[in-house]
């Protein structure tokens, strides 16, 4: 039987949910339903692994996001095919082509899966159930789009017409006829009673060769563009690095109008199976368990006369007395209240934010690394304080700082600390100093996290002050 290889678009930021997806750690790699075991893109691979004949997946994100993704899959216990990171966003045409291309050199004309790493359903049997239905009919070289049945008409969602009545009762496909943006209310409502209409879910089945070939004649530039970036991508350790010029020559175009809007072959299988993308926190709001008043809550809350809200702390207490329909989110250094059926307008507001250059637009303090994380706890001009966490076996890189000396307080585990040649181990309540210019390692030799709190003193604190010598993570 034909291979079936998962490929996993994973590249989103998720700004609709901010402030708990950023840029630096999006909501994909979040756990944000009442399931707490697993973050999206795990959940994303786990609900469809025992498929006959599936294989490990290929994912597909940006650079910034390569250890994050490394180290979900390690801990769901899978080895992907490949990770393969985006010099740049071309949305879905471009990264669909080079997946394609990288699944044939893995095996002979497989099935693709494309899933994006960020949805969430809730009958995983009835999925399951539909992708196989879906691949019976990809092997007859048919281009196959889930398309959701709606229920109710959203605007937050993109919409397919098909050529026939949707049957949510059986698995048959009609043919595509045409793909309409996000609409407003009044569009919605029209398309909701049309049978003709489903939700786009962005999740498609097709042969390797199927799609490509239909890439070749209706957009020749993307595949002649990604044939070239392949051949000069580079690996790097875990990761393939696609090539810059060759991929951002291709144009930024979705795979809907690049192939299924004009090609013959594209058919959409309606699929009812609890579907959710996740997109605004009034989404999450409507798939999360609620008290007897509505409201979603999650954390240090306590709520008074409050209806049908959803309230969700990280680290404060928060309180609410008297409010109805309302979302309100805190985090370490943001906290966001707004009308849910506004929620749609927090990506605004990021916007906004980033024009303004204001960190929290981008950037949560929580900062992950490959070897594991650090928080930033308080900072002045010339002096921070940082907690530091450092997986089990893991190293920070042999380096240097140029403008900063540093203080390290162990309070969990065991370190070993290198400074210019020198090698010693320190325990908790334990400490060194790291003088400014001093070549110095950390590392974690222990079988459990290594905790410690580091003081940083002097004239620059970027992160960029680092003059990398070795580093087991292939940075610069």
């Amino acid at each position: 039987m034909r291979k079936i290889i998962p490929i996993i678009l994973a590249g989103g930021t998720g700004s609709r949910l901010w402030p708990l997806s950023r840029e630096s750690y999006p909501k994909q790699f979040l756990n944000l339903t009442d399931d707490e075991n697993y973050s999206l893109i795990q959940k994303t691979y786990k609900r469809i692994e025992n498929i006959e004949n599936i294989t490990n997946p290929i994912i597909i994100c940006n650079e910034e996001h390569r250890f994050i993704v490394g180290d979900q899959m390690n801990r769901i216990n899978t080895k992907p095919l490949s990770i393969i990171l985006e010099p740049e966003g071309r949305n879905t045409a471009p990264a669909i082509a080079v997946a394609s291309l990288k699944a044939l050199q893995e095996y002979k004309d497989p099935i693709l899966l494309i899933l994006s790493s960020d949805h969430e359903i809730r009958n995983v049997p009835e999925f399951t159930k539909s992708i196989k239905n879906s691949i019976k009919i990809a092997e007859e070289g048919k281009l196959v789009i889930f398309g959701i049945i709606p229920t109710y008409p959203s605007t937050g969602y993109g919409y397919i017409k098909s050529s026939n009545k949707e049957n949510q009762n059986k698995y048959i496909t009609s043919n595509v006829e045409k793909f309409i943006e996000k609409p407003d209310l009044k569009t919605a409502q029209k398309l909701f009673q049309d049978k003709h209409y489903t939700w786009n879910s962005g999740m498609f089945v097709f042969k390797a060769s199927s799609i490509l070939n239909e890439l070749k004649v209706f957009a020749p530039e993307i595949i002649k563009n990604c044939e070239k970036c392949l051949i000069k991508s580079l690996k790097d350790l875990d990761f393939l690095r696609l090539d810059k010029k060759s991929f951002t020559n291709c144009p930024n175009i979705s795979i809907d109008y690049a192939v299924f809007e004009k090609t013959k072959k594209a058919f959409v299988l309606p699929l009812n199976c609890g579907w959710n993308d996740i997109g605004t926190w009034e989404s999450l709001w409507k798939i999360s368990r609620k008290d007897s008043e509505g409201n979603a809550i999650k954390g240090k809350v306590l709520v008074k006369d409050t209806k049908n809200s959803l309230i969700r702390s990280e680290e404060k207490l928060v309180v609410s007395i008297g409010l109805d329909n309302i979302i309100i989110i805190e985090t370490k250094d943001a906290v966001l209240v707004a009308d849910k059926n506004k929620s749609q307008k927090v990506k605004d507001i990021v916007n906004s934010l980033n024009e303004k250059g204001l960190i929290e637009g981008r950037q949560h303090k929580i900062v992950f690394r490959p070897w594991g994380y650090y928080l930033s706890i308080e900072k002045d001009s010339t002096w921070q304080i940082k907690k530091i966490e450092v997986n089990p076996g893991a190293s920070l890189s042999l380096q240097m700082h140029k403008y900063r000396s540093e203080h390290w307080i162990v309070v969990k585990g065991k370190a070993m600390v290198e400074v210019d040649k020198k090698e010693y181990f320190l325990s908790k309540n334990e400490s060194t100093y790291i003088p400014l210019g001093s070549k110095h390692r950390l590392s974690n030799p222990g079988i459990t996290p290594l905790i410690l709190l580091e003081v940083q003193s002097g004239d620059y604190l970027g992160e960029d002050d680092i003059v990398r010598f070795a580093d087991n993570y292939g940075r610069n």
